[in-house]
């Protein structure tokens, strides 16, 4: 089979950007040489020129980052403390009670490059996608949306590209068994800076429109689900017929895990 890797890198902003200023990873790299200092510390009269191989130590880096970092899996704790209104509300899961089971499973991609950006889907449009690629929507089925953002890759207007699914197209994927869904742009919601033109619109009308603040990912309120963002390649995987996997790294009570999205296409 097979493999093709959906996810972005975790990567200093001067390498390639994809996220807005206060929320940007930092990695410090520490090389061989000034490893070889620190394994000092452990062997004491350690002379790395003549202890060490090639006088080299270790290798190890320093991360600062958020949760939502690079492509993550957002859990139902991230939109709200509750899920489930609709059929009997509990406590909203965090990221370490993802349900192993629904890491892995059938992988459909809807192709959404012909929207414009910021458009907000549907049910109508979601259900038009579907009957484009002749599918119906399983249990089990892991859904993902492709948009045009990844031709911003690692540029700092990466975040100002895609679409948005709304809240009543979230719902009505979910409804037919989805438990995971996901998307190649910054957002499971169309970019903030263009939904904030929207709202700066409404408030001077006098009428402020509420239904636009993260319509989506406040879909899961009503119904919890988990969903993946900043994906890549969804372009390279047919729009049915690949396997998904998508295990989110356990943070204990956290609202996302970092993930390393893998997709496998038999040959």
């Amino acid at each position: 089979m097979k493999f093709v890797d959906l996810s972005i890198p975790i990567i200093n902003p001067d390498e390639a950007v994809f996220d807005p200023p206060l929320t940007r990873p930092k990695i410090e790299y520490t090389d061989h040489k000034e490893g070889a200092s620190q394994m000092g510390f452990v062997f004491p009269r350690l002379k790395p020129e003549k202890h060490l191989p090639d006088g080299k130590g270790w290798a190890v880096e320093s991360i600062t980052l958020g949760t939502h970092s690079g492509t993550h899996m957002d859990a139902p704790w991230h939109f709200a403390p509750i899920q489930d209104k609709e059929t009997g509300e509990k406590k909203a899961m965090t990221i370490d009670e993802f349900p192993l089971e629904w890491g892995i499973g059938p992988l459909i991609v809807l192709d959404c490059t012909d929207y414009q950006e910021g458009y907000v889907m549907t049910p109508e449009d979601v259900d038009e996608k579907l009957n484009m690629i002749n599918h119906t929507l399983q249990g089990g089925d892991i859904l993902c949306v492709h948009t045009n953002a990844p031709k911003h890759y690692g540029k700092a207007d990466y975040i100002n590209y895609g679409v948005g699914v709304g809240k009543e197209a979230t719902l009505h994927i979910l409804k037919q068994g989805v438990h995971v869904v996901g998307i190649d742009a910054w957002s499971w919601d169309a970019p903030f800076s263009i939904t904030a033109k929207k709202w700066k619109k409404s408030v001077r009308a006098k009428e402020p429109d509420t239904s636009l603040i993260w319509e989506g990912h406040f879909a899961g309120i009503e119904h919890g689900y988990f969903q993946m963002e900043k994906m890549y390649n969804l372009d390279k995987v047919p729009p049915t017929g690949a396997t998904i996997y998508c295990f989110p790294v356990k943070i204990a009570r956290a609202s996302a895990g970092w993930i390393r999205a893998v997709a496998t296409i038999p040959e």
